[in-house]
């Protein structure tokens, strides 16, 4: 949860770097709150349908901007503009391009977007 909160609190934060794990325990932990909202759901007797329709969509509404930022930060992190988010528009060929930037290691030292997280003390 650590790595999720992380990111929740840089909310809109375009600028720097994300490491592999923080981009991608965000992502994990945000593909499975879904879940979790959807048995709260339950467990309060709401009827599948409007009412939790609303909760998912306020629930992606809250995470859209934090994950886009994330993705920023995390292309910046292997040396790559932010701009690159705009290949997921692409179909297949962006996607697949950004998820093998995403996992890619970051760049060693620091570069023109900032110090290497992995080497910063917080």
């Amino acid at each position: 949860m650590h790595w999720y909160l992380e990111v929740l609190k840089k909310y809109a934060v375009f600028d720097g770097r994300a490491r592999r794990q923080e981009y991608w325990m965000f992502v994990l932990i945000s593909s499975f709150l879904p879940f979790v909202v959807l048995l709260l759901a339950a467990l309060l007797g709401m009827q599948m349908g409007t009412g939790v329709s609303v909760l998912l969509t306020v629930y992606w509404l809250a995470i859209l901007l934090p994950s886009i930022a994330v993705w920023v930060r995390r292309l910046h992190d292997t040396g790559r503009s932010g701009w690159w988010v705009l290949a997921s528009f692409v179909p297949l060929l962006g996607a697949i391009a950004l998820i093998v930037f995403s996992l890619q290691d970051s760049e060693t030292g620091a570069n023109q977007y900032g110090p290497n997280p992995k080497t910063v003390r917080a």
